[in-house]
Formats: structure tokens, C-alpha cells, sequence
């Protein structure tokens, strides 16, 4: 993997030299914006208003929209002269359980690596001081001119660290939740309980994204020309009225699903996250047209089923045959 920033981590008086890797990647489809009548490109030029005129990359630099609507420039000098110690550094500034992490905070995920064989020793010493005393380290570190705060926690050999929000960043959630009085009773608990326990648990390396995988066969079936399947539309629930009647049946349908053994379809997705047509600078392209999609493995694997039939039956036939002649040819008697 390539490193997308190298420094240390400082452990108090312990420099530690590391590279910082993407601990996760995208498997989303892109797609681009077109010209519906022609299918030509629509790509974004940047122009300068007061010159009309489009500029290079060289040409722009940062500034700071006042409220009056007046630019303030911000020059790379201006930014440099700025007082933050970390840098070049992932600075720790303290050692909390886990539990003390606010889900809402954790951002972008980073894999920690030493860099170089003089980091192995304080790498792997820190890493097992995160092991043994089971909790996490609260660092500071730059990343793309800000200075944000990260977590380090330990995933199976590797530091990890995960970007986090500042708590001034996390919003109060006033006037989210339902303003009318409701009261639940016993049994409805009672019966969401027995609901989430037939629902059971899930591994979650067995869950994928069905709408991508969907995504991808229609684009593999356009571009080999063949018609696209068609897919019956999911069927939308009606207004609950009885929530009782509503859980019951739920629990029911769960039973069944589990002594049947069949898993549960995952919804369709957000038709938005695929169908995003921002410009993306260095958008994944994929050859989609050798995959082979579910629909094309189930037909074959029926033309082999019907194939292998079609041969036991003809065996049969003339297996059929040969009996039948023997026995209708008249046995020679002996004079």
C-alpha cells in the first residue's frame, strides 16, 4: 500500500518513524456526466470571473470569503508561519479507555507502519503497551493543512489509527427526537426483544453491497449489447396501524426465515450513493464486461444440469433398446 504521509509518532521523549497508509478503499461504482443527447463528456473548466478567462492550476491559490463577500487571499507563506507542532508528528496527548470514544467522533481510518528497521523496536513497544493496558492513545497530528486529532488503538499486529472529529464539531441532537408524549408497554418490549433475538447476530464479513453488484451486471450487460434483466421492484410496506400486530408478524416471519435457511435480502441501497456524478480526479475504471454476473452463473449451471440429464436419459434409451432385442430374437433348438 502507498503511503499517503510519513513522520512519527512522539511517545513522549520516544520518537517512533512511521508511514501512514488508507486502511479502507471505495468499491463504489463512478460514473460521469454526459451529454444526454450525445453522450459527450460535460467536464468543469475553471474560469476567473473578472477575466473571463479559464486559468491553470499554477494561477490558483486560497482565500477567505469575508461575510460582506469580500476575498481575503491566503498565501502557502501565510499558512507555514502558523504555529502547529504537529506537523511532521502524530503528538499523544493521552491514554482513556475506548469507551470513552464517542462513535459520532471516529472519521477516516489509517494503518500506522514502521518505517524503517530502527522503528520496529519502539513501534512494537508501544504496541503492546496499548495491548496490555487496553485502552486507546488521544494523538494530534496535520493532515492536508488542519491540524485534527486522531485516536491509535491496536487492529490484530498494526497500530491503527482513526481520524476524529472535534467535540466542538459534534452537533446536540435538540429537536430530532419525537416530540409526543409515547408511552411502550411491556409487551411490546417483550415481543422486540424476541425479535431481535430470532434475528440473531450476523458476520459481517458475509454481508455485501447488492445494489453495486447490480450496478455492475447492468453495466456488463450494456457493454456486451445484451438487454439488461429486469429485477422485480421491492415491495413497499403500507402504513403500520397495529404495532403489536406489526411485531408479531415480524417475529413470525423471522422463525420462518431461520427453519427455512434463508438469509435476509439487504435493502437496495441509496440510489444517490451510485448515482453521484461529481468529477472525481482519479475516478476507479474497471473492465466489467468479462465478470461474469449471477444471472449468466445460474443459467449456465442450468444448461449443465439439463445437458447432464439429456445424457442419463439417452443412456437409458439405449440401454432400453438393447434389452428389447434380445429378447424378441428366437433361441436356435438344438436338432
Amino acid at each position: 500500500m502507498r503511503s499517503i504521509w510519513n513522520g512519527a509518532i512522539s511517545f513522549g521523549l520516544v520518537s517512533i518513524p512511521i508511514k501512514l497508509v488508507n486502511a479502507t478503499e471505495s468499491h463504489s461504482v463512478s460514473f460521469r456526466q454526459i451529454h444526454t443527447e450525445d453522450g459527450g463528456r460535460i467536464r468543469y473548466r475553471k474560469v476567473c470571473e473578472l477575466e473571463d478567462r479559464e486559468v491553470t492550476s499554477s494561477e490558483i491559490g486560497k482565500g477567505y470569503e469575508d461575510a460582506d463577500g469580500t476575498i481575503v487571499p491566503i498565501t502557502d507563506e501565510d499558512l507555514a508561519q502558523l504555529p502547529i507542532p504537529t506537523t511532521r508528528t502524530i503528538e499523544i496527548v493521552a491514554f482513556v479507555p475506548a469507551d470513552r470514544i464517542d462513535p459520532l467522533q471516529l472519521g477516516a481510518a489509517y494503518y500506522l507502519g514502521a518505517n524503517g528497521v530502527p522503528a520496529a523496536k519502539p513501534y512494537t513497544l508501544l504496541r503492546e503497551a496499548l495491548k496490555r493496558s487496553n485502552r486507546v492513545a488521544i494523538a494530534k497530528y496535520a493532515l492536508r493543512g488542519r491540524e485534527r486529532l486522531g485516536m491509535l488503538r491496536v487492529v490484530d499486529d498494526v497500530i491503527a489509527m482513526h481520524g476524529l472529529l472535534w467535540p466542538d464539531e459534534i452537533r446536540a441532537p435538540e429537536g430530532v427526537a419525537p416530540d409526543a408524549n409515547v408511552t411502550v408497554r411491556d409487551k411490546e418490549l417483550d415481543l422486540a426483544d424476541a425479535l431481535m433475538d430470532t434475528l440473531g447476530e450476523v458476520d459481517l464479513d458475509d454481508l455485501h453491497d447488492d445494489y453495486r453488484e447490480a450496478v455492475e451486471e447492468l453495466i456488463a450487460a450494456k457493454t456486451s449489447g445484451e438487454e439488461p434483466r429486469e429485477t422485480a421492484a421491492p415491495a413497499r410496506s403500507g402504513k403500520v396501524l397495529d404495532l403489536m400486530a406489526a411485531l408479531e408478524s415480524s417475529v413470525r416471519a423471522a422463525r420462518e426465515s431461520r427453519a427455512g435457511g434463508s438469509g435476509g435480502a439487504g435493502d437496495a441501497g441509496d440510489a444517490g450513493d451510485a448515482g453521484e456524478t461529481e468529477e472525481a480526479e482519479h475516478a476507479e475504471v474497471r473492465d466489467l464486461r468479462k465478470k461474469k454476473t449471477p444471472a449468466k452463473k445460474a443459467a449456465g449451471a442450468k444448461k449443465s444440469a439439463a445437458a447432464g440429464a439429456a445424457k442419463k436419459t439417452a443412456a437409458k434409451k439405449q440401454a432400453a433398446k438393447k434389452t428389447t432385442a434380445k429378447k424378441s430374437t428366437p433361441r436356435r433348438r438344438s436338432a
